[in-house]
This record gives C-alpha cells, structure tokens and sequence, in this order.
C-alpha cells in the first residue's frame, strides 16, 4: 500500500480479500440466499420491531412521510443509536433485474447493518420544490432542485425520533444508497445545521464530488466545501463492482487526514439487497458501525 494512505488519523481499508482475479465474473446477489427480510411498511403505531409510515406534524396536510423501524428490543426508558437513511432515484431497472423505486419504504441498508436490533432505523423522504409531495429522482425541481424542503424535513424527523423513540442525538449516523449515497455529503454536509447532526456515515455506490449531476454545485470545487464539513468524522464508503476505485481515487488526496474505510461489496449489483445477504462486506461494515456507536452504551434515562 502506498505510504501516503497511512497517517496517524486516516484509517482506511481497503477490502482486497473482497476482490476476483482479472477478468473474473462477480457474482449476482441473487445467488447468495438472503438472511434478513426488511419489514412490511404498516400505518400501525410505531412498537418495536414494527416499521410504520409517519408524517411530521408540520407535514399533516401533504403526501410527505417517513418510515419509522423501533428495533425488536427497544424500550422506551433506553437510548438507542439511529440510522437515518436515504434511499437511491427511482424509475431506475437495469439489464439484469436490479430495481429502484425512489421512495422511502424502498431502503434497506440500515436494517441490514443492524440486523432489525439495537438501532432505530429512520428512512427519510426527498421532497419537491413545494415540500408537500415525495420526489422520486434527486430532490425538489428541475432545473433548481431546491434541497431546503428536503433538509428541513430531515433535521426535524430526526429530532423527532430522539425526543419521542429513544433516539441518541450523540449517536446518529447517516446512511444512503445510489443517490442517497451522493446525497450523503450534498445534504448531509449542506449546511452547518445539517451537518452537526452526524456522528458517522455509510455510503453504498456513488459519491459528492467524483462526477457531475443534473442538480446545480454539484461540482468538484462545490463539493470540496461540503467535504470541509466533514472534519474527521468517519465514513464507510463502498461501492459495487470495481466503481469504489474512483471514489478512492477522488477522495484520497483531499482528505489525507480523514477516517475513511473503502470497502466492494463483493457483487455486481446495483442493488442495496445486498446488505441482506452474509458477505465479508457486510461483516466489516457491521464492525465499522460498532467502533462508531460504542463510544455510549444504550443506557437508562437520567
């Protein structure tokens, strides 16, 4: 490994016990059998082990909603870590089956990480310009694509969940796939408000910065500024196939100081199933969000 990879604070891994020889083919996710099934959405009360649609009282009178999952041994006098999740862009199926819907009940990953225990697990909406309805593709309206509907729908859902579920405002950690990835550090990292909110960030196939999208920013010099935000907190960063090379490549150079972990999923799907599947990618990300939400122990209120 190059020595510039290796400083006092940068942890990175790259996971080559992950990679096939030249030329080899990987494999599908539908040929590993999955261990974990992602809950029904419901309009239940939220309990735990259920996952069900909720909207934010400021919301009451639009289409917008989240889905809330209490994991199968919450109790309400405990805090618990949050994993809050976008998911990727919808109308989206590729040549061999891989499908998005765009909408929040779509995500996955944060009940593959935590396997349905330990963690709330919030998955947010993007919204439109109006901030009334869901946006399938990226968030708001084209050409603008306005993200303060979208962000303030986030800073308030997750504030809802630690004042009324448990949740450990210390102990959130951001997660997203495909789009949701991008969104990451174009949202996560948008704004000073926004961004405090994190402890850590898992990102799945894509990312802020390695090219250039519809929305407006979302350049290479736009993105460095978001990425000043980061100041050193950890990200998990993986990507199918071989794509997580240009991530790596892209970030290791402005980020030598960072707590980054590279990681392939070992598949050649586009696809966030396959968190639900045992692999040696999901096993160390599982190890990642352990380090990141050990600093407190689910603990009884004071």
């Amino acid at each position: 490994m190059p020595s510039y990879y290796l400083t006092t604070s940068f942890c990175l891994l790259i996971c080559n016990f992950l990679s096939k020889p030249a030329g080899a083919q990987l494999p599908d996710i539908r040929s590993v059998k999955p261990d974990l099934i992602v809950p029904e959405m419901t309009d239940d009360e939220p309990a735990a082990g259920r996952r069900v649609k909720l909207s934010l009282n400021s919301w009451q009178n639009s289409e917008a909603y989240h889905v809330l999952y209490l994991p199968r041994d919450w109790q309400p006098d405990k805090h618990y870590p949050v994993l809050v999740e976008w998911t990727g862009n919808g109308n989206y199926r590729s040549k061999i089956g891989d499908v998005s819907t765009g909408l929040p009940e779509d995500s996955k990953l944060g009940y593959g990480l935590s396997g349905g225990d330990g963690f709330i697990w919030l998955s947010l909406p993007y919204l439109n310009g109006a901030g009334d309805d869901v946006a399938i593709t990226w968030w708001g309206d084209p050409p603008d694509y306005d993200p303060e509907p979208t962000l303030r729908y986030c800073r308030e859902a997750v504030a809802t969940v630690c004042q009324d579920y448990s949740g450990d405002k210390d102990r959130v950690v951001l997660c997203g796939f495909s789009r949701g990835a991008i969104a990451g550090n174009y949202l996560g990292l948008h704004d000073d408000k926004t961004s405090k909110l994190w402890c850590g960030f898992f990102f799945y196939s894509h990312y802020d910065g390695v090219r250039n999208w519809p929305y407006p920013n979302s350049d290479r010099t736009a993105a460095l500024t978001r990425l000043q935000r980061l100041k050193g907190r950890p990200q998990f960063i993986c990507h199918e196939g071989a794509g997580i090379d240009a991530t790596r490549d892209y970030l290791v150079p402005l980020v030598r100081d960072g707590n980054l972990t590279f990681a392939k999923t070992g598949f050649r799907n586009h696809n966030n199933e396959w968190i639900l599947r045992p692999s040696k990618a999901r096993d160390a990300a599982r190890k990642w969000l352990t380090d990141q939400t050990r600093r407190k122990k689910p603990s009884d209120r004071r």
